[in-house]
């Protein structure tokens, strides 16, 4: 997750990373662009946090995807594959992972 946090911090810089850890950062570029451990830790907790919610949006938009040739110009959807789609998109509002969701039913 270090990655991600270095990337965020500091899309354009150049570094590598042996490992996970802090101690394997190598910064390439110039050093006063280097975030301080301290801002990488807090940027890490912060995704980490995050992560359930993206998990959730990226099944939540699978299942979407899955029901998109519903919305074709030829086809007109039920109230109830509308309703089915509505309330995928709005299952982020309730929901926060993927362990406590309750997906709706597919008609």
């Amino acid at each position: 997750m270090i990655d991600k946090a270095l990337m965020k911090l500091r899309p354009d810089a150049k570094w590598t990373l042996t490992g996970f850890e802090l101690s394997g950062l190598v910064w390439h570029d110039d050093p006063s662009t280097r975030p301080t451990d301290a801002e990488i830790s807090a940027k890490v907790t912060e995704l980490e946090a995050a992560e359930p919610l993206r998990l959730l949006r990226v099944e939540r938009n699978r299942r979407i995807a899955e029901t998109d040739w519903w919305a074709s110009s030829d086809l007109t959807m039920t109230a109830e594959q509308t309703a089915y789609r509505q309330a995928l998109r709005d299952i982020t509002n309730t929901y926060t992972s993927l362990d406590d969701v309750v997906w709706p039913e597919k008609p």
